[in-house]
């Protein structure tokens, strides 16, 4: 029997994510697809092939008294390795426990093939295990999106599938507490729901892990009269120290979510940011305590105290210590450090190595790049990724901290699977993932399609990105909203050619509008809706410049077109709409939808009201032949425009 290594073109064609450590593939074989499983095989991962197969098309699993897929204990394997071997026989795999057969279970869910004799999986044999131990998601619910239960349990099943095996959602204020609700939204997560998502997690071997901010980020419980008290300033930023109100409110909310989550491996307490320590009401506590790193690294001690019961370890971002070493020896050695940095620096280590020189154990977070832009900045993400796993995996951190953040309320979930998914990759993976391999494999693995333009959608998006933020005007959401006449935007967006932005992301709308992928088809949608917003934006101030140039030399024509563009506009931003609620209901929860429709709305509501502005010169200055007024002041541009 002649066999094919990873490096070959048959494993190769295999497109697996993330990709196995060792793979040999049969030349020229393949097999039916196996089916029959024990009454014993794993709930979690039946659930997740038999979502993944039957959107496909290639059917279901079924227990039967001779399986086909047939798990075999291993003691020699360590936890989470697995083997996987496909044949004549079935499918077999071999691990020495459940969450590697799990995840040879996830490898096996991605292998069917679509043949002229129907679904197939290729011979093969697979060895395969992760490179670092913990591979957790954050996700900021509490920014404005606040995925429902149908959609956590959604994102939770989908990193399992690749293989990641920690969820961690980023809470400030949007615990339900039962003695404390007044901060929540009013469709918060309740302490039920927190424990619904605990214990369903773990059937697809994911550990929930709270995260509760616990020192500053904190002024949407602080702008509750209520704990007004406990600020730093008023009704501010920072839960101060000094006050018992502010240890006494921590206590219940930290008590409650670990009733809802017993014994959690780990428990976030957040504590990033903390520059107004030591300024305002917290000033003299300071001074008196010892100074701000004292009295930080008491906070984290607290913390860890009321932490403790559960056994969980406490996690804490690391800038406190960035900021001063010393906090290393004043905080408890148990506690593991989340090392975030986002952008693509040439290298992590000495981060990394500050962490180590205390002692403790740490993990490398880089972000999705998603904050504020239409679409994740994917170049920046990956090259932050890519660097900083891998300078974490040679340093043997404990894991990946991958984090999303909705800074302006309005970005989606669904449209960072991309970044995600290679974040999970590149910490399950023991090599360097290299990223042009990853985008040829992701439109298989993750929408289950064999059409590379998928992979060169999000290029596209990319490339759509990198050109407006060139112009140093702000995120893209921002440029999108903002005036497009304002001169301060127009001379930053001068040497942007918005053509081809435009041109790329009408491409990407061609494509998308007509396939809709078996898998993940609203993350499509998602990407569809970014490129018509890219779109719009482009012809937003397309239309400024030619508004402008035309009103400068003025014909009746001309006038009648500037009125026609800001009709274009109206249609533009209230078409949008639809699109982004349809997108929003999906995923999240409803408090903040209306605040994020209403911009659509009051944008289409200026190009209406600056359609009639336009008219009325036409009518009463153009045609009774007298001086036209400056543009700015026909439509309302406010002087003075954007300051940089």
């Amino acid at each position: 029997m002649i066999f094919a290594v990873l490096v070959g073109s048959f494993a190769a064609a295999l497109h697996l994510l993330p990709n196995p450590s060792s793979v040999i593939v049969v030349p020229s074989c393949s097999v039916p697809l196996p089916h029959a499983v024990a009454a014993s095989f794993d709930a979690g991962a039946r659930r997740e092939i038999d979502e993944r197969w039957s959107a496909l098309g290639a059917g279901t699993l079924y227990v039967a008294r001779i399986p086909d897929i047939v798990v075999r204990h291993d003691p020699a394997l360590p936890a989470q390795a697995y083997r996987l071997g496909v044949g004549r026989g079935g499918a077999v795999i071999w691990s020495s426990g459940g969450d590697g057969a799990f995840y040879a279970a996830m490898t096996l869910a991605q292998l069917p093939e679509r043949t002229a004799r129907g679904w197939r999986a290729p011979c093969v044999r697979i060895e395969d295990r992760p490179a670092l131990r913990w591979r957790i998601l954050s996700d900021d619910v509490s920014r404005g999106p606040l995925p429902t239960m149908r959609y956590f349990e959604e994102r939770i099943r989908t990193i399992a599938a690749f293989k990641m095996n920690g969820y961690s959602p980023y809470m400030e204020h949007v615990f339900v507490s039962p003695t404390d609700p007044l901060p929540a939204p009013l469709d918060g997560i309740t302490p039920a729901q927190l424990r619904s998502l605990a214990q369903y997690a773990r059937i697809f071997h994911v550990a929930l892990i709270p995260e509760q901010q616990t020192f500053a980020h904190m002024h949407n419980t602080l702008k509750i009269e209520r704990y007004a008290g406990a600020a730093d300033f008023p009704h501010g930023f920072l839960l101060s120290p000094a006050s018992s109100l502010a240890s006494a409110y921590l206590a219940r909310i930290i008590g409650q979510e670990l009733a809802a989550v017993p014994h959690p491996p780990f428990f976030h307490i957040g504590s990033d940011e903390t520059a107004t320590l030591g300024e305002g009401t917290t000033a003299a506590y300071v001074a008196a305590h010892g100074g701000r790193s004292r009295v930080y690294a008491d906070h984290v001690a607290a913390m860890a105290r009321l932490v403790a019961p559960s056994g969980a370890r406490i996690m804490l971002w690391d800038d406190g210590i960035e900021n001063d070493p010393s906090v290393m020896r004043m905080i408890p050695r148990s506690a593991v450090i989340v090392n975030w940095h986002y952008e693509a620096e040439r290298s992590f280590e000495k981060y990394i190595r500050l962490i180590a020189s205390g002692g403790f154990a740490q993990m490398v977070a880089p972000g999705a790049s998603n904050w504020n832009e239409i679409y994740p900045d994917v170049a920046t993400a990956i090259a932050n990724e890519r660097r900083f796993i891998d300078e974490g995996k040679a340093a043997h951190v404990l894991g990946l901290f991958q984090t999303i953040w909705h800074d302006d309320g309005e970005t989606l979930y669904e449209a960072t699977w991309y970044p995600v998914l290679y974040a999970a990759s590149a910490a399950w993976e023991r090599r360097d993932v290299d990223p042009d391999r990853f985008r040829r494999d992701f439109p298989a693995a993750f929408f289950g399609v064999e059409d590379p333009r998928y992979g060169d959608d999000v290029a596209e998006l990319g490339d759509a990105l990198t050109r407006l933020e060139a112009a140093h005007a702000g995120p893209t959401d921002a440029l999108f909203w903002g005036d497009p006449f304002d001169r301060f935007l127009q001379e930053r967006l001068a040497n942007v050619d918005l053509r081809a932005v435009r041109l790329e992301a009408e491409r990407v709308e061609t494509h998308l509008f007509a396939h809709r992928p078996p898998l993940h088809a609203n993350a499509a949608a998602v990407m569809f809706l970014a490129a018509r917003r890219y779109d719009v934006l482009g012809r937003e101030y397309q239309i400024a410049r030619e508004v402008r140039d035309d009103y400068a030399s003025p014909s009746f024509r001309s006038l009648l077109w500037s009125e026609y563009w800001m009709w274009e506009l109206r249609d533009d931003f209230e078409g949008l709409a639809p699109l982004y609620e349809r997108a929003w209901r999906y995923e999240s929860r409803p408090s903040h939808l209306a605040s994020n429709l209403e911009r659509y709305h009051l944008a289409a509501q200026r190009a209406i009201e600056r359609a009639d502005a336009l008219a009325r010169v036409t009518r009463e200055d153009f045609l009774q032949h007298e001086p036209l007024p400056p543009l700015d002041d026909v439509i309302a541009v406010p002087h003075g425009g954007t300051q940089p």
